[in-house]
């Protein structure tokens, strides 16, 4: 008789972590041994306030847990295992997460994100209370069964920073369902248009995802390629300042839908300049759409993007590196095609949504009472 496991899944919801949630929702109807359940903590609309201890999202992301789990034995169904994503929704649930085993899934660590908090508005408070939200954080880690990390970048702050035997981490990268980003020929539509070059952005927060630095390089690279068609695609929350010959602004495009899929299959170079990021997903998408990347050298994303092979990396605030970087592979449509088939075939080992998700399950069931 196959062996039923009830598992309760929190997800946090904001910026890719809704992808994410998603994702594992379509792929947990493939393991018939998992009967799910599911919370999604809900940023507010309004803002966040200042409180003492632990910043409010994390106070709201944890009371909106606790009734979630509430609601879930209130159903009847005795939870084997939880999943929490991020550590955010977990901090608060000590109690459930004493009496259930549990795995809490991190794309950074708390010190990571504060590293590259001023990109997200987001600044440090008195010595008191950044050691009492370590403090909370590191009690978290200690009681969870196990640990996921996106990225060993966040693997090895856990590691070196919270002092978390490597042996309670597994790396397990979120993915994209390939199939539903891959184009049909690869290669096809760039081979057919040479000359017309497409680049592409996808980033709600235009500044801090480097879109005006894009912006810049695009105009300069435009300026010396006069023999190419240069045409840069801005998916985009926020509108920008100046407007520029050959660019194409997309201001209300939804997440997975197939206008912004055709997107990707339409364009030639993908480019994401980030200054604050820790595991784009929509660099993962642009790999299974199997295009060449140029993003920047932080966080995680040396891990999906390898320089000279899958695509091409420069500094944040590099406008020059990043208009040379454009010419570059605009020039040579050959170099592009090489690397997209390269960054397609990595997504397919490493970063599979569907196979990622069963190993998350199999872990899962694992650490199941």
């Amino acid at each position: 008789m196959m062996k039923r496991y009830s598992i309760g899944f929190i997800i946090e919801q904001a910026l890719g972590h809704v992808t994410h949630g998603k994702n594992l929702q379509k792929n947990i109807e493939l393991d018939a041994e998992i009967e799910s359940s599911w919370g999604f903590p809900v940023q507010p609309q309004s803002g966040l306030m200042a409180l003492p201890g632990i910043r409010n999202w994390t106070i709201q992301a944890g009371l909106q847990a606790n009734q979630s789990i509430k609601g879930m034995h209130k159903s009847g169904r005795k939870l084997d295992a939880l999943f929490f994503h991020t550590q955010v929704t977990a901090i608060l649930a000590k109690r459930w997460m004493e009496a259930i085993p549990s795995v809490v899934s991190l794309d950074a660590t708390p010190l990571q994100y504060d590293a590259l908090g001023k990109f997200y508005e987001h600044e440090g408070g008195p010595s008191w209370l950044e050691k009492f939200k370590f403090q909370m954080n590191h009690a978290c880690y200690l009681r969870s069964a196990h640990l996921v990390t996106w990225s060993s970048w966040a693997k090895s702050s856990l590691v070196k920073d919270y002092q978390i035997p490597e042996k309670k981490i597994t790396v397990i990268p979120p993915g994209v369902n390939i199939r539903d980003w891959s184009p049909n020929d690869i290669g096809s539509h760039q081979q057919l248009q040479e000359d017309v070059v497409n680049l592409l952005f996808v980033g709600g927060a235009l500044k801090r995802k480097g879109g005006n630095d894009l912006i810049k390089a695009f105009k300069a690279a435009r300026s010396e390629l006069t023999s190419q068609e240069l045409t840069l695609h801005l998916v985009t929350k926020d509108q920008p300042k100046d407007k520029v010959d050959g660019m194409v602004v997309y201001n209300n495009m939804r997440p997975n839908s197939d206008a912004l899929k055709n997107l990707y299959k339409q364009a030639d170079i993908f480019c994401l300049p980030t200054y604050g990021d820790c595991l784009p997903m929509v660099l993962s998408e642009a790999s299974a759409s199997a295009l060449p990347s140029i993003s920047t050298k932080i966080a995680a994303i040396p891990e999906i993007v390898e320089p000279d092979k899958s695509g091409l990396l420069v500094d944040p605030g590099d406008v020059r590196g990043l208009k040379e970087s454009i010419i570059s592979l605009a020039k040579n449509p050959t170099l592009r095609h090489e690397m997209g088939a390269n960054a397609l075939h990595e997504t397919h080992k490493r970063f599979d949504a569907q196979a990622n998700a069963a190993k998350l399950f199999s872990l899962l069931k694992s650490i199941a009472k």
